[in-house]
């Protein structure tokens, strides 16, 4: 049976970077894409969309963190940004407009072939059959689409906001640390850097919580994590 490789758009303005890149990617079963600015990476993605973007933070006319603001009003194609600063705030915004998983620059090319494949793993992964489990609120999870409906309208999570939600449903009422979390979510090695399970969290109480201020689904347990409470304000 033929399987049809996965295509990733590497968006850099490093020519050597990007070279490096589209060589590894290739030898490892990836069919490669690349752009050294904004422009040019909506002309590739008209061309063919991609299964995944690597996209760095820092580049000419537009950058990183705008064209992920742009590009999640219309796709949720995942995006590993890159930086080379590497820096906490950085990561913050990135994860808050949409990014999906953060590299500091430098890193190795196994590293970032790791983090891609867990990203694509999350994105491709079979969908379970529809359960009773799966429906909460007006909310209903179509695994098969990785969409959550609301009241069969698309609430738009991002790639990582689904990986979440879908974490948490399947583990009702239990309280689920940051580590347990990150395990679940992640599929690698783990960065020392964690705030990324508690950025998730807000969005997507941004989106399904009635009052994101007093969470009645995603529940916080003070100095242990968070629990999944199907029953909302009811339970």
């Amino acid at each position: 049976m033929n399987i049809t490789p996965a295509r990733i758009l590497v968006v850099d303005d490093d020519p050597a970077l990007r070279d490096l890149l589209q060589a590894y990617l290739t030898d490892t079963g990836f069919v490669v894409d690349l752009a050294e600015d904004g422009q040019a990476m909506q002309e590739a993605m008209q061309r063919a969309m991609p299964d995944a973007i690597v996209l760095d933070l820092m580049l000419p006319g537009s950058d990183g963190l705008a064209l992920t603001r742009e590009l999640r009003t219309r796709s949720q194609v995942p995006i590993l940004m890159l930086s080379a600063r590497g820096e906490e705030i950085d990561r913050v915004v990135g994860l808050e407009l949409g990014a999906d998983d953060y590299l500091a620059k430098p890193f190795s090319p196994r590293e970032l072939l790791a983090r891609l494949r867990a990203l694509l793993r999350r994105a491709q992964a079979a969908p379970a059959a529809v359960s009773a489990r799966d429906c909460f609120g007006p909310y209903r999870l179509d695994r098969a689409a990785r969409r959550l409906l609301a009241d069969a309208v698309d609430v738009g999570l991002t790639s990582a906001e689904y990986d979440l939600i879908e974490v948490l449903i399947d583990r009702p009422g239990r309280v689920l640390t940051r580590d347990i979390l990150l395990d679940l979510l992640k599929g690698y090695d783990r960065d020392p850097y964690d705030r990324t399970v508690d950025l998730r969290v807000a969005r997507l109480r941004r989106k399904i919580e009635p009052d994101p201020a007093h969470p009645a689904y995603i529940r916080t347990v003070r100095g242990l994590g968070y629990l999944f409470n199907p029953k909302g304000a009811d339970g």
